[in-house]
């Protein structure tokens, strides 16, 4: 999850995401919409609209263009008829995926998803292949304020979550999904953290670690196939790489 999201963010640095950020936007709209559909435009009490509403604020979406959606999935939005359908598949390197959709048309979908593994030297599967080796998790991303550890320790215990990991600038929090809601009041209402992001996430069990610049290319190859896809919401996998490689890989484009 972390590695995933450090590597959007290197890109980010470098430019590579400037021109997709219609395509983001068009994404979290439609999260927002169905959000909102399915459980209501107070994000008091609806957790999907909250997750998609940070989103939507981590990329520095309008807050217009977000009423608007939340509007339109409040009113029913009758035209609009997503269902939510995760896939699972294998990708490079002994890598395994899992990629959560928003569509209209699962056969579209489906026949996408099949084209972009192959294309991006992986394969998709079918459902329980590769899930058992993620587990459902809620997950915190906090500012990274140079916070001791046993600080860290402390904090996590009193705000309910299982475990923490440092990457970087990032806090990654983890902790039940049952305890996400109270975990996020926890931190939010302590004063000294800065929260990125909340979610229901697919945290890998183990991770399959990348140690070579043709293998890294290849995953990432296959995750940005993936991340074009209008109805990909979200991919986990389980790859771990430094971020020396990281870095090298996106410097070389």
């Amino acid at each position: 999850m972390s590695g995933h999201n450090k590597w959007s963010s290197i890109k980010h640095r470098k430019g590579a995401q400037d021109a997709k950020r219609g395509a983001i936007f068009n994404k979290i709209i439609r999260e927002l919409v169905v959000a909102a559909k399915e459980g209501g435009a107070d994000p008091a009490v609806n957790f999907s609209l909250s997750a998609a509403i940070e989103k939507a604020k981590a990329a520095n979406m309008p807050k217009d263009t977000m009423e608007r959606a939340i509007k339109r999935g409040a009113g029913g939005s009758d035209g609009e008829n997503y269902e939510r359908i995760s896939y699972e598949g294998r990708g490079p390197a002994g890598t395994a995926m899992i990629v959560h959709t928003l569509t209209d048309n699962k056969n579209r979908t489906v026949a996408d998803l099949r084209n972009i593994f192959k294309k991006g030297g992986g394969e998709l599967g079918v459902d329980g292949s590769v899930a058992w080796m993620f587990e459902r998790k809620g997950v915190i991303n906090l500012e990274n304020g140079g916070f001791s550890e046993d600080e860290l320790i402390e904090d996590c215990l009193e705000a309910g979550a299982e475990a923490y990991k440092v990457d970087g600038d990032v806090i990654e929090v983890t902790c039940e999904v049952d305890d996400l809601e109270d975990a996020k009041q926890w931190f939010r209402g302590n004063g000294k953290y800065k929260m990125q992001s909340s979610s229901v996430a697919m945290v890998a069990k183990d991770a399959v670690d990348i140690t070579d610049a043709s293998s890294g290319k290849q995953v990432f190859r296959l995750l940005e196939l993936l991340d074009d896809n209008d109805d990909v919401q979200m991919v986990f996998s389980n790859w771990s790489m430094s971020d020396e490689l990281m870095e090298q890989i996106a410097s070389e484009g």
